[in-house]
């Protein structure tokens, strides 16, 4: 019975032996067999990554020349496995645990040997680092930073790992991420009391990432440094050099506010950009763009996405997602043009009256509508406004502004051409017919002539034998009488029209529109056109609140409650410039040029108002004819067509026009200052100087 029991064991064992390997010979002759997929499957849950980082766009002028780039920019890391020698925390752990082993003095003997080589190999680190310009404390702060981010970040999983309170876990929704540190160390206190059991359990938390990877030291600036650091660091363990991107702006403050800025990736907004897109979103070291400016409204077409290779545990490559480099953007911009008005505007021994004064520039090639110069003065430094934001934040005169395109002004006089067009084309007013200015004080509630209070004289005895008070006369002379009584001749809706058919209260269309999902937009104030501010944002004249009847008056000389940007001036410049066509800015190259909508204005009100505009500049009795009449344009070949313009409480001086040579070509400019007394003495110099510019930038002139 027990031989035949042998026999069968023997027997079942040789059936199991012999189905083994006729499974092991599937396996082998079956490599597309449900358990090699299960295998193949078990190694991808077990594989593992490598992220290839990305590179962030350019940033670049109408000519290719960059305004915004990446280059390396290398950094002297260490590793946490080393830095922590310098954390008595880490070393306190490490003999704790060694005192609970069986042959506790020789272990305690080994880790307090480990610990004093490792302190020694730190201090020779550190002062080798002072060959670099670092004072011994600052290296020895960073040092610490690192060990007390480390150690709270291991202190935070230990009390993760040993059964948090549920209660804390149920009051933030059991998003563990989401718990405060203070609070999470506060419970690890409560439910561990003996310190060194705590410390116990952060020593186990010994598997994180963190504590692997190498964490930047110092910068190392120079060439030399660099080549210093490598002879010093060659064989040390724990060290490294290693290039990170850094974002340099070449052009240091110039167009500050229109390129923008990055800084560190910490906002919700960041977060979720980029949300459920692990390639995309930032890492802990990376940067993106602040709001607002170019570098922030095409966050999207900038940064790229980082690429990925996924290993099996094999080490094989399963998938492998190739890297995005971020594209660039190129705008409309001529940097140098730019540049050169900026340095001009805040020289004060060419602009001394006005050097330091907020001021805005826009200047616009006519037949294209490209933004050639955007200034928006005082600027910053964008290399350095990482560091000196919170000073910028609240200096009164709010560099960080972009006061071209996102702050509002009464216009001033600067909109008589506006309201002779809506005159002319409506009929409440011809050419030829004179509105009396005579040299006497405006009835109550009308506004007063300028020249009345300046001089005691009227515009009817200025042009008593030059045809009167008439339409280009009027604009000549920018009287208020002639303006405020033919605005309030017009229907304050058609009124209204006009301005908006000519870019008045609205927003321009600047933003990026080529391969942008991103719904990020420059900041741009509307302006105002009605009696009282709109709700929301203006996208039809439909949306546009009432104008008061009694305040058309006011409008009619650009004061009231009528407000406007200069790259809204300018822009309505450009469209009389080019025939009564508006055309939508433009500031990126990647859109394609507007053609344009024609607003219906007749030959005949162009010639009017293209008449008084030049008599402005060109003949004696224009507001700005002192200050043009020694430029010498003609006999480059260019004309200046040109409006003054000046308000009180605010105080501002502006002057608008364009320039056109004898082959057709134009550039429309608008200049602000903020606290200028009068548009013919402190605006139309600037503006006489910056067309000079665009002259000798070839944009107009040439015999």
């Amino acid at each position: 019975m027990y031989d035949k029991r042998i026999k069968i064991f023997i027997i079942l064992s040789a059936c199991l032996l012999l189905l083994c390997l006729l499974r092991l010979t599937q396996m082998q002759l079956l490599p597309d067999s449900s358990l090699q997929y299960d295998i193949a499957k078990l190694k991808r849950q077990r594989s593992l990554s490598r992220q290839l980082g990305t590179v962030r766009g350019r940033i670049l002028d109408r000519e290719g020349k960059v305004l915004a780039g990446d280059e390396p920019q290398f950094q002297l890391h260490i590793n946490y496995r080393l830095s922590c020698f310098m954390d008595e925390r880490v070393g306190r752990a490490k003999l704790l645990k060694a005192a609970r082993r069986d042959d506790a003095a020789i272990a305690s003997a080994e880790v307090e040997k480990e610990l004093q080589t490792g302190i020694e190999d730190l201090q020779q680190i550190i002062d080798k680092c002072t060959y670099f310009g670092l004072e011994r404390a600052d290296i020895e702060n960073r040092i610490k930073t690192i060990n007390n981010r480390i150690w709270n970040l291991r202190t935070f999983l230990a009390w993760r790992r040993n059964d948090p309170n549920s209660n804390i876990l149920e009051k933030y929704n059991n998003r563990i991420n989401s718990i405060p540190l203070s609070v999470a160390i506060a419970d690890f206190k409560k439910k561990f009391p003996d310190e060194d059991r705590r410390l116990l359990l952060v020593r186990e938390v010994d598997d994180i990432a963190e504590m692997d990877k190498t964490w930047p030291l110092l910068e190392l600036k120079t060439d030399d440094d660099i080549f210093t650091a490598q002879l010093e660091f060659m064989n040390v363990d724990g060290i490294r050099i290693l290039p990170k991107a850094h974002r340099v702006y070449p052009y240091g403050d110039t167009a500050a506010q229109t390129i923008g800025w990055v800084g560190p990736a910490t906002q919700e907004a960041d977060r979720q950009l980029f949300e459920g897109d692990k390639l995309s979103s930032y890492l802990e070291d990376e940067v993106c763009g602040r709001e607002d400016g170019v570098e922030y409204v095409c966050e999207t077409i900038l940064r790229g996405r980082r690429g990925e290779v996924v290993y099996d545990i094999d080490r094989k490559v399963v998938n492998r997602t190739e890297t995005r480099f971020g594209k660039d953007v190129s705008l409309s911009l001529d940097i140098e043009l730019q540049q050169r008005i900026e340095n001009y505007l805040t020289d004060c021994a060419y602009n001394p009256n006005n050097c330091k004064a907020p001021t805005a520039v826009v200047v616009i090639d006519v037949a294209t509508g490209d933004i050639l110069a955007l200034v928006s003065m005082p600027v910053f430094d964008l290399n350095r406004v990482r560091y000196d934001y919170a000073a910028l934040a609240v200096d009164p005169n709010e560099p960080l502004r972009n006061r071209a395109i996102n702050k509002s002004y009464p216009p001033g006089s600067v909109v008589k051409p506006l309201i002779l067009i809506a005159g002319l084309e409506t009929g409440k007013i011809t050419p030829d017919e004179v509105i009396p200015c005579p040299a006497q004080k405006a009835p109550k509630g009308w506004p007063s002539c300028w020249i009345y209070n300046k001089y005691r004289s009227g515009h009817n005895d200025k042009w008593e034998y030059d045809g009167g008070n008439n339409a280009r006369n009027a604009v000549k002379g920018s009287c208020n009488i002639y303006f405020s009584r033919l605005a309030n001749r017009i229907s304050p809706s058609v009124l209204q029209q006009w301005l908006f058919n000519l870019g008045y209260g609205r927003q321009a269309h600047l933003e990026q529109t080529v391969n942008n999902s991103d719904s990020r937009k420059l900041r741009q104030a509307q302006g105002q056109i009605a009696s009282t501010a709109a709700k929301g944002t203006i996208t039809s004249f439909e949306q546009v609140p009432l104008l008061a009847k009694s305040e058309r008056r006011y409008f009619g000389i650009g004061q009231g409650n009528l407000r406007v940007t200069p790259l809204q001036v300018a822009n309505a410049m450009a469209a009389i410039a080019r025939g009564g066509v508006l055309k939508q800015p433009r500031l990126f190259k990647e859109n394609r040029n507007s053609d344009g909508v024609a607003l219906g204005i007749s030959p005949q009100t162009l010639d009017v108002v293209r008449d008084g505009m030049s008599g402005v500049v060109n003949e004696p009795g224009g507001t700005a004819y002192r200050e043009f009449a020694p430029a010498g344009f003609a006999g480059q070949g260019v004309k200046v067509y040109g409006k003054t313009g000046s308000t009180q409480e605010p105080d501002n001086a502006w002057f608008a026009g364009f320039a056109e040579d004898n082959t057709g070509r134009a550039i429309a400019i608008a200049v602000l200052v903020e606290g200028g007394q009068s548009g013919s003495g402190d605006a139309a110099p600037l503006a006489r100087s910056i067309i000079q510019f665009c002259i000798e930038a070839e944009y107009i002139g040439g015999l």
